[in-house]
């Protein structure tokens, strides 16, 4: 007991001291941080090239030798280095990228259908059944179903008060994946005006061509004829009996024009075949089915041939000739033909699109064409679309979109568009784009439209032009405290005028469910080089803008005369909630101000929408918008031109950048082309057997004009292993910036691969987007 209270008895303080001394060890000290990945270095094997009396030398060609399997082989090896160098740098982003991924996908819109459009007695929708990757395209009858909403109501199309099975699956693309080694991407797709057959076109990645496929709507089984590959354009006539193909050749350039009767056993016939190789064709019907015309367009010239869709077999007539390369669409509407086009007039290049019209001969003589409207330089007609008793007019005023809508059939002579007294449709603030819908039905007073908005998603709207009413059939609500009618009756009388005036719709329940209470839009000009004034648009947290340290996402593209794309994009709400500022530049050789604009922005002026881009840039910092240190760059394919030509020249502007899919190349690829380029693709850049627009390429070309010795932003270039994006020149353009640059590990130059196109797979797609934006924050705003 008494040895039992001695072990129980509290140890003295000294014992105490005595123990803690035996026992204490000092610390250890804490292991070094591991270094920082070395980036990859690929072997140089310089190539000597000349040209023009120029001669340079290239140490990376071999990457884009495809035949050359030592040369793959080496490639593949270096492919698997920069994967391993990207994961090592984002190693300890893994958190951020799971929190964005996750953001990204809770925004999602949870509408596993699309709206359904109304086509003569049918319903066509497609939607997404549980658990499959690829869409199911549907239809079913409108009298079977008047208050469709959505494929949920009834369930799977089956109908449980009536016991009736109303819905008809015409094609799932999971079973087209498993008929195209596990992948399913259609390019084209057109139900006859019969509704008895779909021709459609899907790409068969093994052989890197799209294959047209016909497919019975009543019994549901493939027809045996016709079945061809590199199928580039559709057009049915004879009222669904007969099928007009255009095939590319092995350069994927449309050559020759087929007619292929339905259930016939016969060979098709050859209707057109185009032996110059600078000339393309291209094909499309009349809304009303009475006609098919025919584009063959090359640099040198456009023209227009019109097929009688009645009998595909009896000739075609030129109705349309240019001596320039130009944008031809041309319809029909009672006894007249209707040309949208950019045509010269005169010999003399115009700005913008505009209309004519003449009556159809009944002979096929001769088109005598005439203006529909007077030109109007403050309202800018920039597309069109035509039903039995309509005109619809998409028209652009001080960078500003309306949409209104003319009655049919117009006086004769030409007319001020005022005196047709258009009908316009309400539109809410800061639309960037409006985008016509598929719009079949040609006897339908509905017509679709998507509108598009920085701080707006997108809305696809329904516009009743007998009476003015508009219906907003399908948005995401981002809102989750508001409710919004996504499907239903939430209408407006439009509003009539005389004049061009635009009406803005102003209402407290915020109808268009736009999101400017929280993100504000705001527009501005930044002078250039030249005199010229560069629109830029900037979007902003109205609650979480950082004052003191904003960091900035300068996207641009400019190029092709094509609109920048500005529409809202739930990714990058992830960014304006931390803070940052997310703008758009408007540069020069984009679209949407004329075809001067374009033309200042291409060719040997490409410079001027790479100064056009750096002044944003300079702008944005300048007035403190975005912090000295913080901005970064974006672009997607020739927009990757366009932000890696500015940091050649600006390397300290910006502190990252990202791009996609990028053309870095440029000298290379238009000299020597891997994949087949088309006249457009030279007009836009320059053709290098023309001396001075070679001068021009060498000048502006991102691979052969990076600095040598200075510090480079951090970058992430993201690429594909599909072919069809040419891979090698970013391993090209990686490998040559981290010779000629100043290495610095916070700032690396990382290359990121995808095995397939993201953009099928919309969850594949907020990985990819949550990686990016988990790299931008990493260099610019830690």
């Amino acid at each position: 007991m008494r040895h039992l209270r001695r072990l129980l008895r509290r140890p003295s303080k000294a014992a105490v001291a005595s123990l803690h001394t035996s026992r204490y060890r000092a610390p250890r000290p804490a292991p070094p941080p591991p270094d920082p990945p070395k980036p990859p270095r690929p072997p140089r094997k310089p190539e000597a090239f000349a040209l023009h009396g120029a001669a340079w030398e290239d140490p990376y060609s071999w990457m884009s030798k495809l035949n050359d399997k030592v040369a793959m082989r080496h490639m593949d090896v270096h492919m698997e280095q920069e994967e391993k160098y990207a994961e090592a740098f984002m190693s300890d982003t893994d958190k951020l990228q799971s929190k964005l991924q996750s953001e990204m996908a809770s925004r999602l819109s949870f509408e596993l259908s699309t709206p359904p459009l109304r086509w003569g007695p049918w319903l066509y929708y497609r939607r997404v059944e549980e658990g499959k990757q690829y869409p199911v395209l549907c239809r079913r009858l409108v009298s079977l179903n008047e208050e469709f909403i959505s494929h949920k109501c009834p369930s799977a199309g089956f109908d449980f008060t009536s016991g009736k099975r109303i819905e008809q699956k015409l094609v799932d693309y999971n079973q087209e994946a498993e008929r195209f080694g596990g992948y399913a991407y259609e390019e084209l797709s057109e139900v006859s005006p019969s509704h008895q057959f779909l021709a459609y076109t899907m790409y068969d990645k093994d052989n890197d061509f799209f294959k047209l496929s016909v497919r019975n709507l009543n019994s549901g089984s493939l027809c045996s004829k016709p079945q061809a590959e590199r199928v580039s354009g559709l057009a049915w006539a004879k009222d669904g009996k007969a099928l007009l193909y255009v095939v590319t050749d092995q350069n994927k350039r449309p050559c020759r024009l087929y007619c292929s009767m339905i259930g016939s056993t016969e060979e098709d016939v050859l209707l057109l075949q185009e032996l110059d190789d600078n000339v393309h064709i291209n094909i499309r019907h009349t809304k009303d089915f009475q006609f098919v015309t025919v584009n063959t367009f090359s640099v040198a010239s456009s023209k227009v041939f019109l097929i009688n869709a009645a009998d595909p077999l009896s000739g075609m007539t030129l109705v349309w000739e240019s001596e320039d390369l130009c944008h031809c669409i041309v319809e029909h509407h009672q006894a007249y033909l209707f040309l949208f086009t950019d045509a010269t007039k005169d010999g003399k290049p115009v700005e913008n699109h505009y209309l004519l019209r003449c009556p159809v001969n009944p002979f096929y003589g001769p088109a005598t064409w005439e203006n529909v409207f007077v030109d109007d330089e403050d309202s800018v007609i920039e597309d069109v679309d035509f039903s039995d008793k309509y005109l619809v007019l998409i028209l652009r005023k001080d960078g500003n979109y309306r949409v209104c809508s003319v009655a049919l059939p117009l006086g004769k002579g030409q007319i001020h568009l005022k005196e047709a007294n258009p009908c316009f449709l309400p539109l809410p603030k800061f639309v960037s784009q409006i985008s016509p819908g598929p719009n079949y039905d040609y006897y339908s007073t509905t017509m679709r439209f998507t509108i598009s908005s920085p701080v707006m998603p997108d809305a696809v709207v329904d516009y009743d032009l007998s009476n003015g009413m508009w219906n907003i059939i399908q948005q995401q609500n981002l809102l989750h405290e508001r409710t919004r009618i996504l499907y239903g009756t939430a209408s407006s009388p439009s509003i009539h005028g005389k004049s061009s005036s635009m009406t803005e719709v102003k209402s407290e329940d915020n109808l268009w469910n736009e999101l400017s209470e929280f993100y504000a839009c705001e527009r501005h000009g930044v002078p250039s080089c030249n005199g010229i004034v560069v629109p830029l648009t900037i979007v902003y947290s109205r609650t979480n803008k950082k004052e003191n340290s904003k960091p900035g996402l300068l996207h641009g593209h400019g190029a092709y005369g094509e609109l920048l794309d500005k529409r809202w994009c739930s990714e990058l709400k992830s960014l304006l909630d931390r803070g940052w500022v997310v703008a758009y530049a408007d540069v020069r050789g984009g679209g949407g101000r004329g075809r001067s604009w374009h033309h200042d922005g291409r060719n040997r002026k490409k410079r001027n929408s790479i100064e056009d881009y750096i002044s944003c840039a300079r702008f944005l910092i300048d007035k403190e918008m975005v912090h000295e240190n913080k901005l970064a760059g974006w672009g997607y394919s020739a927009g990757g031109l366009l932000v890696a030509s500015a940091i050649n020249k600006c390397p300290d502007l910006f502190r990252a950048a990202v791009l996609k899919v990028p053309f870095l190349d440029a000298t290379n690829t238009l000299l020597y082309p891997i994949l087949p380029l088309t006249a457009s693709d030279y007009e836009e850049f320059g053709y290098p057997g023309d001396i001075d627009d070679f001068r021009a390429i060498r000048e502006y070309s991102p691979y052969d004009n990076i600095p040598k010795d200075v510090s480079f932003p951090g970058i992430l270039v993201t690429s594909s292993f599909s072919t069809r994006f040419g891979v090698w020149e970013a391993a090209k353009w990686v490998a040559r910036v981290r010779e000629n640059t100043i290495y610095d590990p916070e700032r690396p130059i990382l290359l990121n691969l995808s095995t397939d196109i993201v953009e099928e797979n919309r969850y594949l797609h907020c990985k990819e987007s949550a990686l990016e934006t988990a790299f931008l924050i990493k260099v610019v705003d830690s």
